[in-house]
């Protein structure tokens, strides 16, 4: 299993949940980034910063990812849009340059400059962003449009499950004038899984620096599994962070601090 280099703080939440997605993935499949690089198409010192958050993947490359890793290729594609639009206005407005798949050729010719993570970060086979292309522009620009209207709601979007099914409405947060929101904890068991009120969310992907009745939730139940995330505020903080990598410890999972399907599946059971 790989160990990861801590993301740069200062990352977007929305590329944070991409690349953390990503990073599951590729530990899923077990192969080496040079291995995913000969399967994907892009080289592994790509993928280097793809994984390490210096460099949006182009669609492409997340799609060929998904498939690679046996996953569902739509999640993760929603995921890349949100994390697009953050690239975008990171870089004031300007969309992200497309990458060009290597050929086997390029692939091969590449591979003398692989190193252990995180590697170089430089590819000279890569386009330049005089290179990007018309279709990504115009994709990127829809999407900022699109998520300029609703990006309080995509902050904490919720990946529906194969049934479609909408998340149930978290209940009313109280707040207080001069401090943070506070979520009630109302936890009780139906059909064989523990819910808090907040959401009834079973995959949606959770890491240090996200916020929203998801996280409230998870906090609820980490609350009633015994482990302590601090105040119960919906704020993905350090502390959430070390209750989360305990109930890993303690159910046999990857512990990475980050909630997915599988830490649901803990923290619902």
């Amino acid at each position: 299993m790989s160990r990861w280099k801590a993301l740069p703080a200062e990352l977007d939440p929305r590329l944070r949940q991409l690349v953390v997605r990503l990073r599951r993935l590729k530990d899923h499949s077990g192969l080496s980034l040079r291995q995913v690089a000969a399967k994907t198409g892009y080289s592994a010192s790509s993928w280097e910063r793809y994984l390490g958050g210096r460099s949006l993947p182009p669609r492409e490359a997340v799609e060929a990812m998904a498939r690679i890793a046996g996953d569902d290729p739509t999640r993760l594609l929603a995921l890349h849009e949100v994390a697009a639009e953050a690239w975008a206005n990171g870089r004031s407005g300007t969309p992200a340059p497309r990458e060009a798949p290597k050929t086997p050729e390029t692939l091969e010719a590449t591979k003398a400059d692989v190193t252990s993570y995180p590697g170089q970060t430089t590819d000279p086979n890569e386009e330049t962003g005089h290179g990007r292309s018309l279709r990504i522009a115009l994709v990127a620009g829809t999407v900022a449009l699109v998520l300029a209207l609703s990006s309080a709601v995509l902050l904490v979007v919720r990946l529906s499950d194969g049934a479609g099914a909408a998340s149930a409405a978290p209940l009313s947060p109280s707040a207080s004038p001069s401090g943070p929101r506070v979520y009630e904890c109302a936890a009780r068991r139906t059909d064989g899984r523990w819910y808090a009120g907040n959401s009834r969310t079973r995959d949606t992907v959770l890491a240090e620096g996200l916020a929203g009745p998801d996280v409230a939730e998870a906090q609820c139940l980490l609350r009633r599994a015994g482990f302590s995330p601090g105040a119960v505020d919906g704020i993905y903080g350090p502390h959430t962070r070390q209750a989360v990598e305990q109930l890993q410890k303690r159910a046999g999972l990857v512990v990475d601090g980050v909630v997915g399907p599988h830490t649901w599946g803990a923290l619902r059971r």
